[in-house]
């Protein structure tokens, strides 16, 4: 088909393109005072896609905050590479408003990478007869590793050469021009030459030049391998010895490196028609409220020269792309969606606009106590360390760990690019063997309490002191909500130093705060599933489930369940839902594996329907690749039947955690909109604000003079999300419909003070 008759799909690297004009360009603010820099050059760059490639049809991918199966296969897989910024961050989740306003579709999916997002929408056009006949793919990217989709002229790179203005275009012929070879060999380049950026290993000893000159010559690593084993390799004897020693290193960077075509994202050609439905008036508020005056301007030149403007109307598809993007990270059902998902959403905006209050002053007298610690423990290690150095600086922590005072034996442990290790993990098996690794662990305890929240959240406050914090509804596979800029759900509470945090978290003049916590929710969210009739019991009599459980597993009376006894079954009992095996049992509770074989076996032995649950569970999933929750959120696995034994397992760990974990999800969720319709119902909006939700609990503002009115309409509405109504009962997916659900009440606890902290119990 000639050239001018094919239709043009650019389909954009968001991640990729935001990054590089993070770095590229100043720190621009909007009028309101929120970062721009790299927003400005991603609409930039959107506008200058617009003008020279004239797309029919435009989508843009994304990475997810969550890890990908690359860091569950590795876990040091980009590890090199330093946290995120928090003002590219916040522009990152800014930039999904400007692509709204552009009307360009999202794509993304957990586990997978937005380059995975990528070459799984290549693949589907590629595969679909109509499809690749009349389509020219065009992937915008600042990433070189996209180069590997190249396919002929049908799918090329549009790539940023230089800051953000300059562009190259990589058909097949540019990229053999520029590498000697083609872009189905460019995965088996980086294999043996490794990536820093992403700490993808390679051959070690092996860079670019060996690579390309053994690449040209022989091919894929498949084949070079298999040369090698054939003694039938021309080259240095060197790079021959690092080739023997290096072929597993060389296939798993191969694994890590090669982009994925099976990325769980439903996509249509035809729901992305953009000049069709584009329509330049819907980007004047975005660009206005951002400040980018001069880009609408550019944007109204170029729309008058190139751009077939559609037409207006909105429909309902549109109205409700959002809800559609959303839902490639997770199925959910339309009861949820229209009962729960919908009705949130106005909730939601209620607590971020109305924010948590801090005291500031706290906060700062806590910083300078803080620092002064830091100080006192810095000199400390320092003695002990007999010399001083930066105890912030990986590299010289394990220089004076390892080298000069010769801890962790004939071997320590080395991260991939030859560094000691001083990780958390590896200063716990270090404790007792010098006085130096309590010091450190508490340094960076303190170090970290003071970085992340004492001496960052004051400046995320406005003037008023409150903070708010940002929802997303779908941030995590299961359902749960999660928190952004800054993340209010992880504030420690479990350690005196964190405590000291959440002090900082106060109440209004007038007002107390109050936390309603359900208790153990995702275990009666188990007993619920699984039907379990011992399980459920041990809720029904509503006393201490661990001290139950202790007692039916141990064969005691309750009232003889030792404290050791309640622990071991705490332990169990918890890490049943997130997939706990027997060595990860024996390490938790201590002892012999035979000891944790047995006891693994008499805890089962009593609770045998959740055994049954477990394993109906797995063997749903690999038949179907997906599991749900009560109300039928539905999550898709799609390595539950992989070849490699270790994604399979994490794979089935994740789809008997989802249904538990994310069913405990949906009744907070609904909760949420339950106590919210009651408060409506009572008059009570005005006293009493719903602030936060954190996982299990949430917390409200509620005036001195409605506590006694709020208390039990909050707790009655949380309470009544299980058992359900005959009226509910519709909510519930078609999937536990036909099971008898048992009786397993939700118990709610009530705390309340004028600090998070300082509660007591109502």
């Amino acid at each position: 088909m000639p050239e001018t008759n094919r239709k043009i799909l650019v389909l954009l690297d968001a991640h990729a393109i935001l990054h590089r004009a993070f770095h590229a360009l100043p720190d621009f603010t909007s009028p309101k005072g929120e970062p721009t820099g790299a927003l400005y050059g991603f609409t930039a760059f959107l506008i200058k896609v617009i003008r020279e490639l004239k797309p029919d049809y435009i989508a843009a991918a994304y990475d997810l905050p969550k890890p990908t199966f690359r860091h569950i296969a590795y876990d040091k897989y980009k590890a090199g590479r330093t946290k995120m910024d928090d003002s590219l961050a916040k522009q990152i989740n800014r930039s999904h408003d400007i692509l709204k306003a552009f009307n360009v579709p999202v794509y993304s999916a957990e586990g997978f990478e937005a380059d995975d997002v990528l070459g799984t929408i290549v693949e589907k056009i590629q595969k679909n007869p109509e499809w690749e006949k009349g389509i020219k793919t065009v992937i915008a990217s600042g990433d070189m590793d996209t180069l590997q989709l190249v396919r002929d002229n049908d799918v090329v790179i549009y790539t940023l050469k230089k800051g953000i203005n300059e562009t190259i275009v990589y058909d097949e012929k540019a990229v053999v021009e520029r590498y000697g070879f083609g872009p189905e060999l460019i995965v088996d380049y980086k294999a043996l030459k490794g990536d820093p950026s992403d700490n993808i290993i390679g051959v070690k000893g092996i860079g670019e030049k060996s690579a390309t000159e053994l690449i040209k010559k022989y091919g894929g690593i498949e084949n070079i391998f298999a040369k090698l084993k054939e003694g039938k390799i021309e080259a240095k004897s060197r790079v021959i010895e690092l080739l023997k020693r290096g072929e597993e290193e060389a296939q798993f960077s191969k694994t890590l490196a090669e982009i994925r075509r099976d990325a769980p994202i439903d996509f249509y050609l035809e729901k992305i028609s953009w000049k069709e439905k584009f329509y330049k008036e819907k980007t004047k508020p975005i660009l206005n409220e951002l400040g980018f005056r001069s880009l609408a301007d550019r944007l109204n030149r170029e729309n008058k020269k190139s751009i077939e403007v559609g037409q207006e109307k909105e429909t309902k598809e549109i109205k409700n792309e959002s809800a559609k993007e959303m839902k490639t990270k997770t199925i959910v059902s339309d009861q949820i969606m229209d009962n729960i998902e919908k009705p949130l959403i106005k909730i939601l905006s209620e607590m971020e606009n109305r924010g948590v209050l801090l005291d500031v002053n706290y906060l700062k007298k806590l910083s300078e106590e803080k620092h002064k610690e830091l100080n006192e423990l810095e000199k400390k290690i320092w003695k002990l360390a007999g010399q001083e150095f930066n105890i912030n600086s990986p590299k010289q922590m394990g220089e004076v760990l390892f080298v000069k005072l010769g801890l962790g034996g004939a071997r320590p442990k080395k991260t991939a690019t030859g560094a000691y290790s001083t990780n958390i993990s590896q200063l716990v098996k270090l404790k007792g063997n010098h006085p130096i690794i309590d010091d450190i662990m508490e340094y960076r305890e303190v170090s970290k309490l003071v970085s992340t929240y004492i001496d960052a959240l004051p400046q995320l406050a406005d003037k008023n002191n409150r903070l708010h914090t940002h929802f997303d509804s779908f941030g995590a596979a299961t359902g749960r909500l999660s928190s952004q800029n800054p993340n209010l759900q992880n504030i420690p509470k479990k350690t005196e130093r964190g405590r000291e945090v959440r002090k900082a978290f106060v109440a209004d003049k007038g007002f107390e705060l109050a936390a309603f916590d359900y208790s153990q929710i995702d275990l009666r969210s188990a007993a619920i599933l699984s039907g379990d009739k011992n399980l459920a019991e041990i809720f029904q009599k509503g006393d201490d489930a661990h001290a139950l459980a202790a007692a039916k597993v141990f064969g005691v009376k309750p009232e003889k369940v030792t404290a050791g006894m309640r622990r071991k079954i705490k332990v169990i009992n918890f890490g049943v839902l997130y997939g706990m095996g027997i060595n990860a049992l024996r390490k938790n509770l201590g002892g012999t594996r035979e000891e944790a074989q047995k006891f693994y076996g008499e805890y089962f032995k009593n609770f045998s329907g959740l055994k049954e649950y477990i394993e109906k569970t797995k063997k749903f999933a690999r038949e179907n690749g997906w599991t749900e929750t009560l109300f039928g959120r539905r999550r898709y696995f799609p390595e539950i039947n992989s070849s490699a034994g270790f994604l399979q397992k994490e794979a089935e760990r994740m789809a008997v955690n989802m249904p538990i974990q994310g069913t405990s999800a949906d009744f907070i969720k609904l909760a949420m909109v339950l106590v919210d319709k009651a408060l409506e119902e009572n008059g009570l909006k005005d006293k009493v604000f719903m602030l936060l939700q954190i996982h299990d609990e949430l917390l409200f503002e509620i005036r001195n003079d409605a506590i006694g009115t709020a208390v039990p309409i909050i707790k009655k509405a949380m309470e009544s999300v299980y058992p359900l109504e005959e009226k509910d009962i519709e909510l519930v997916a078609e999937q536990y419909k036909k099971i008898n659900l048992p009786e397993v009440p939700t118990e709610v606890k009530v705390e309340a003070g004028d600090n998070w902290d300082e509660m007591k119990e109502l």
